[in-house]
């Protein structure tokens, strides 16, 4: 089963950093969610954080994104889903 990992605006991105990098150490592939904006950039930036610290080991990654409906407090939203796979 992928592991996945959501990402809120408020998500300090160093730790989301950390996390997508030590999944990746261990798995070839993990899911990023994220609803709205703040929490897309949030994602970006930890991918950015989690590649640099990656390619020294010899690890690269490819993100292919795609919507999915989600129910939140009972309405549906649309969020971004992040599939991270291992090169």
């Amino acid at each position: 089963m992928i592991q996945q990992i959501k990402v809120a605006s408020s998500s300090n991105v160093s730790r989301v950093a950390g996390a997508i990098s030590n999944i990746l150490r261990e798995q070839n592939s993990l899911e990023v969610a994220t609803v709205g904006a703040g929490a897309l950039n949030q994602s970006i930036k930890a991918l950015a954080i989690a590649r640099g610290f990656l390619i020294p080991s010899g690890i690269d990654f490819t993100i292919i994104p795609s919507f999915k409906e989600i129910i939140i407090d009972g309405k549906e939203k649309t969020a971004m889903k992040l599939k991270i796979e291992r090169k």
